[in-house]
């Protein structure tokens, strides 16, 4: 393996991965979230630099083709089980999380099955949206779990209206709480919509891996 650029920089993705989940392990929340969705969103980056710069700088090779997309795999799946853990299991999330992981899943047994075959699996430009619309609602689902988590601390038990009352009235900063609608609520919608819509690019990619795998899974006729 040559330790090129691009190379660099799809291994360090794969060390941010578990990079994620480590943060709160360490660190006392929302500074977790903070710095989960940072390292995230800086990892995120390097995904569409390190092709940018194998194929502008002619370093592509067999190492970051295999590596690239198992880093990418690992920062999804790590990422949503910490989110879905601290949303409080919102079946919302559960279950566009649930699609996408499975898909996954389904997809490396598919490329393991097919062994030499597997290069009829390559990424699609379709699937290279699903992973960016799996990456941006991730983002925003962290920062709404950092939101919530900060606004919780602010208004001490007391609903997002009754804060918004202590606003009004000047005792309490209106900077947490968005106004009259929490910024947790408002950034934990956005990234849900987008979830979802990464979620149905992840099931029709799914089925087109599956749809050009179908003849090399049939048993041989005796």
């Amino acid at each position: 393996m040559r330790w090129t650029l691009p190379n660099i920089l799809t291994v360090l993705r794969l060390i941010a991965a578990p990079g994620v989940a480590i943060m709160f392990l360490y660190f006392h929340r929302p500074w977790a979230d903070w710095f989960a969705l940072t390292l995230f969103v800086v990892a995120a980056i390097t995904d569409w630099f390190d092709g940018y710069i194998a194929r502008r700088w002619q370093q592509e090779s067999k190492f970051g083709t295999m590596l690239d997309p198992i880093a990418d795999k690992a920062m999804v799946v790590i990422a949503l089980v910490i989110i879905t853990g601290y949303s409080g299991m919102n079946p919302w999330l559960i279950l566009p999380v649930t699609v996408i992981l499975f898909r996954e899943v389904f997809v490396s047994g598919l490329r393991e099955f097919l062994g030499a075959k597997a290069s009829l699996l390559k990424v699609t430009k379709l699937a290279k949206w699903k992973t960016t619309a799996q990456m941006v609602a991730i983002a925003v689902l962290f920062l709404g779990t950092g939101l919530e988590y900060r606004e919780g601390i602010a208004r001490q038990g007391m609903s997002v209206d009754e804060y918004s009352a202590l606003v009004t009235q000047g005792l309490a900063d209106p900077i947490r709480s968005c106004g009259a609608r929490g910024c947790s609520s408002l950034a934990t919608m956005v990234g849900l919509a987008l979830i979802w819509v990464a979620a149905v690019l992840t099931l029709v990619t799914g089925w087109e891996y599956f749809r050009k795998s179908l003849p090399y899974l049939k048993d041989d006729k005796a």
